[in-house]
């Protein structure tokens, strides 16, 4: 393998747990919602016989180029390009409910390590973003036309950035003298209003975090997808789910929780709201990699699982 491949390659995070948890048949229908370079596909895969649906699920163009390679290999596995919440067009194409749904969320390591897909303050490259990026806008574009305000709104919402105001008076007053187009551009920008922040972590980290998230819809897609899971999972069909920050864990934990009959309750034990039916069972408590792991994957240190199977 040479060293540029070596850079991207990518280790699936917290793969025993993964299939212990998300298959129950060996010949069922599972999707893999974000499929990157297959690492969980390939896994569950070996445990699976001959009558077994898999479909990987992606909008980055070189995780569909992996997709493809391994749908040439193994003729139960296809690649669909699309962004998560697809699930009633994969139901309808299988013909058949989805046994267990993966979702590796955030983003994959080699997108990380290429600095031409602009994640990364780590390296210099455009900034871009995009998931896909032959669709959409980049993050340089968003901020070029962005208000000030629109700007501060994210980096507060999606990054929990206290000083988005602040941030975002920087950016309008950057712009106007010159384009943001690189990541090291804008790092260096938010650097200069947050100082040095945290040792160990840059300080343009959540910033960046919340501008990838506006900027591919991910919040939105989940929350779909969540909905979309309810109707698409068979009975005792699973939905296993790896979170990478508190924003996409919260809606997860909620999710579950209220769709569990486990939803807080008021005085008398009466409900605070309408509860939905119970729908969900919780298949245990969160689970985080272990100290092993953490140790050669460094992405693995803030996963954490939550599992769930549908009972109704």
């Amino acid at each position: 393998m040479s060293n540029d491949n070596k850079q991207y390659e990518h280790q699936p995070v917290m793969l025993e747990e993964v299939l212990e948890m998300w298959s129950t048949r060996a010949d069922g229908f599972y999707v893999d919602g974000t499929f990157g370079r297959g690492g969980h596909s390939r896994a569950l895969l070996g445990r699976l016989d001959d009558a077994a649906r898999l479909v990987g699920v992606d909008r980055d163009p070189q995780a569909v180029a992996a997709g493809e390679a391994l749908a040439a290999e193994d003729p139960r596995f296809r690649v669909h390009r699309a962004r998560f919440d697809c699930l009633p067009e994969l139901v309808a194409a299988e013909g058949r409910a989805i046994d267990g749904l993966l979702l590796d969320l955030g983003v994959s390591s080699p997108q990380l390590d290429d600095a031409a897909r602009g994640f990364s303050f780590l390296r210099d490259g455009p900034l871009d973003m995009r998931m896909d990026p032959e669709h959409g806008e980049s993050v340089a574009d968003w901020l070029a036309r962005a208000e000030e305000k629109q700007i501060a709104d994210v980096l507060y919402q999606y990054g929990e950035e206290r000083k988005s105001r602040r941030i975002a008076r920087v950016i309008r007053e950057r712009r106007e003298q010159a384009p943001i187009r690189t990541t090291a551009q804008l790092a260096d920008l938010i650097e200069s209003v947050l100082g040095r922040g945290e040792p160990g972590k840059h300080p343009a980290t959540r910033s960046f975090q919340a501008l990838r998230i506006h900027i591919n819809g991910e919040l939105d897609a989940l929350r779909n997808v969540l909905d979309q899971a309810l109707e698409t999972l068979a009975i005792d069909g699973r939905l296993a789910i790896i979170s990478f920050h508190s924003l996409e864990d919260r809606l997860v934990k909620r999710f579950i929780r209220d769709h569990s009959g486990l939803a807080p309750k008021g005085r008398g034990g009466l409900p605070m709201m309408d509860e939905p039916p119970e729908r969900l069972r919780p298949l245990g408590k969160a689970r985080r990699a272990g100290e092993a792991e953490v140790r050669v994957n460094a992405r693995s240190r803030s996963a954490v699982l939550r599992v769930a199977e549908k009972v109704a």
